[in-house]
């Protein structure tokens, strides 16, 4: 089935402020969680690119966390082994052009209506996903329920964070973002001092750990 007619009841879209941020471990972590909370869960990333180096993909790690084989999460014919974005490497393999909405059509989930669907995006949210459009085109043709904005705890988050939400901002879509500290260290007075300004100057909620957003998806 379609993503046009199926959809998780609770449909979470995890973006990064850019590569190596932990977007995956933080969604696989929140999947774990949930399932052992009860929950029918499902990972799905549209499209990877890789290393061929890597022992793991992506899709690998997220069909590991939600019990899923990594060719549902994302199908075998998006796997791109070329560490580039996914339009950049599809063309240096010489592979065909792909859209969004070639993404969108090819998204599908179980049968068995999930209470949480996650959709992993690739790179940061002006990273192209498909020769017609970056991670905010994909959030803007799926309308998720919550967007969840992975950052670094570390020096620069404060800049890629306003950056990435003023992106997210400037789309057609109903969701409010949540940004999620990663690799969060209460024992660093940086960490501490970018979260506490975040926290008073953005209209944003803004976590520091995986137990903060379960909290929040409970809620959801």
């Amino acid at each position: 089935m379609s993503s046009s007619t199926v959809r998780p009841h609770l449909l979470v879209v995890v973006v990064g402020t850019g590569t190596e941020v932990g977007k995956t471990w933080v969604a696989a972590r929140l999947l774990r969680e949930l399932r052992a909370e009860g929950l029918d869960v499902a990972a799905r990333k549209p499209v990877q690119s890789f290393d061929p180096a890597d022992r793991l993909t992506d899709a690998h790690v997220l069909g590991g966390a939600s019990g899923e084989d990594p060719a549902d999460v994302s199908p075998r014919h998006r796997w791109y082994p070329v560490p580039m974005a996914p339009p950049m490497a599809a063309d240096a393999l010489g592979r065909t052009p792909f859209t969004i909405s070639d993404l969108v059509d090819e998204l599908s989930w179980p049968v068995l209506i999930p209470d949480v669907g996650m959709v992993e995006t690739a790179g940061g949210v002006r990273s192209p996903q498909a020769s017609d459009g970056d991670a905010i085109t994909l959030i803007e043709a799926l309308q998720p329920d919550l967007i969840l904005v992975i950052a670094d705890a570390g020096l620069g988050t404060i800049n890629s964070v306003r950056l990435t939400l003023e992106a997210i901002d400037r789309g057609s879509h109903v969701a409010t973002p949540i940004v999620v500290l990663n690799r969060f260290d209460p024992a660093d007075d940086l960490h501490c001092r970018n979260r506490d300004w975040l926290e008073s100057n953005l209209e944003t909620e803004v976590m520091a750990s995986v137990p903060a957003v379960m909290t929040r998806l409970r809620r959801s």
